[in-house]
């Protein structure tokens, strides 16, 4: 009798532990989701008056800030860790972030016109639907999700937006900037090999010796771009818009690019 009793406790007490643990494993699954998503928050929200303080004590230690949604404009977080921080929506134009560590942020519909993102790393970050209006990224890395994001009149200059093929487990890593608009944007000597760009906005933009090898470019608008010395070596180009292009002729490797003939050029 005490044998069967211990074997139903036994039994019921695995049962618990099962439970738990599925429990414990979807937990994790829905947490780990909505971080991605850049819609859940696991810390405290904080206010810009503590914000402030923190600055004004010296902390450059920001990471998995909870801030979303706050009006954070003008602050200077130069050199901070923000990794993993949680930006979603907020107000960051004029802020300065040069040489910040930004990854894995969640910077979606974030405004940061104006604002000082020089040197910063933004490696897996999403930046969908963000204002950049106007900001200066020159020297950053740039390894993030740009999806719509509004990037006119940006400073891109030598950014490092290039995918390393040497370390992609998981599947190519690249830059996203599909569907953004870089109108009159400027792109002198970037590393946009293998980004995706696809049906990008780049009137005006300065390409000039940019590096957009195996890059896709389908849809992308480039009227009036200037392309001196660009490298376009296989890049993707089907439905891709060349009119009134600088310097077209000096652009290397454009008849090594894929869907030419489905590109527009002057005629």
């Amino acid at each position: 009798m005490q044998a069967n009793v211990q074997e139903h406790d036994a039994r019921r007490s695995g049962g618990v532990a099962f439970i738990v643990s599925r429990l414990a494993t979807a937990l994790v699954g829905f947490l780990v989701c909505g971080v991605l998503a850049g819609g859940v928050a696991y810390g405290q929200q904080e206010t810009r008056e503590r914000i402030e303080e923190r600055i004004a004590s010296g902390s450059k230690d920001f990471a998995n800030l909870e801030a979303a949604g706050l009006d954070l404009s003008g602050l200077d977080f130069t050199g901070a860790n923000l990794f993993g921080a949680n930006l979603r929506g907020a107000d960051l134009s004029r802020a300065r972030l040069a040489r910040c560590n930004l990854n894995v942020a969640i910077m979606r519909d974030a405004v940061l016109a104006d604002a000082d993102l020089s040197e910063a790393t933004l490696f897996s970050s999403v930046l969908a639907n963000a204002d950049l209006r106007r900001a200066d990224l020159h020297g950053a890395q740039l390894m993030g999700n740009f999806e719509r994001a509004n990037l006119e009149g940006a400073d891109l200059r030598e950014v490092r937006g290039g995918a390393d093929m040497r370390n992609q487990p998981m599947g190519l890593i690249r830059l996203v900037l599909t569907n953004a608009r870089l109108d009159g944007a400027r792109l002198n000597g970037a590393d946009l090999s293998r980004a995706d760009m696809s049906y990008a906005q780049l009137r005006g933009a300065d390409l000039t010796n940019a590096d957009l090898t195996q890059a896709k470019l389908v849809g992308a608008d480039l009227t009036g771009a200037t392309l001196t010395g660009a490298a376009l070596s296989r890049a993707e180009i089907h439905g891709a818009v060349f009119r009134e292009v600088r310097d077209l002729r000096t652009v290397v490797g454009l008849n090594e690019t894929l869907g030419r003939e489905a590109a527009e050029f002057d005629r």
